[in-house]
């Protein structure tokens, strides 16, 4: 299938804001993607179907997670937010036909981002931070960040994530946590 093959499929399962988001994150993944080396085609069909379950049901999320064969932690069953990375994975793979690990991993990680993610993993993870049409307090400084360090992006982004849902009092992903970890570890070890 080609990336407008996918767009015609999840443009049927979203609405036209979301539409536009998915776009946008496949228009700036390929830009990051050639900036840093990742596959620029993959991250095309990554950015484009990393949201294709956000505004599915919950049984349909958790009907397409059981058919992939995916088993999700205690955490992960409590926290639904987190679902449409992991069912969109497995929507990909089970509906879609993408059988490219890299691809179902990075949108799996897109939310949560963990430790040791690859380059294309890292990519979709910002690029979801950093599409056109963000406009949250803090994007023009992670915008500028992912121009110079992808690394120091993915810091940043999980950084984000942990300070935004501990001041909600929510459940943070062990990914997250152990991903800020790797890549604040790894700041510490470029220094020396």
């Amino acid at each position: 299938m080609t990336v407008k093959d996918y767009e015609k499929v999840i443009a049927k399962r979203m609405k036209d804001a979301r539409l536009k988001h998915s776009k946008n994150v496949a228009k700036e993944a390929v830009r990051l993607a050639k900036k840093y080396g990742a596959d620029a085609a993959k991250a095309e069909i990554a950015g484009i179907l990393h949201d294709a379950t956000k505004e599915t049901g919950e049984q349909e999320q958790m009907e397409l997670i059981a058919r992939a064969g995916i088993t999700l932690t205690e955490l992960e069953r409590s926290s639904p937010k987190l679902w449409h990375a992991i069912s969109g994975a497995a929507f990909a793979k089970v509906e879609m036909g993408v059988d490219d690990q890299d691809i179902l991993d990075s949108i799996r990680y897109h939310t949560t981002g963990r430790a040791d993610m690859s380059p294309l993993e890292k990519v979709i993870f910002i690029a979801d931070f950093t599409s056109a049409e963000r406009d949250y307090e803090g994007v023009d400084r992670m915008r500028r960040v992912a121009d110079k360090d992808l690394d120091e992006a993915c810091l940043e982004g999980m950084s984000f994530t942990i300070a935004d849902l501990a001041e909600r009092k929510l459940t943070i992903a062990p990914d997250t946590f152990q991903g800020y970890n790797y890549f604040a570890m790894q700041k510490i070890k470029r220094k020396k």
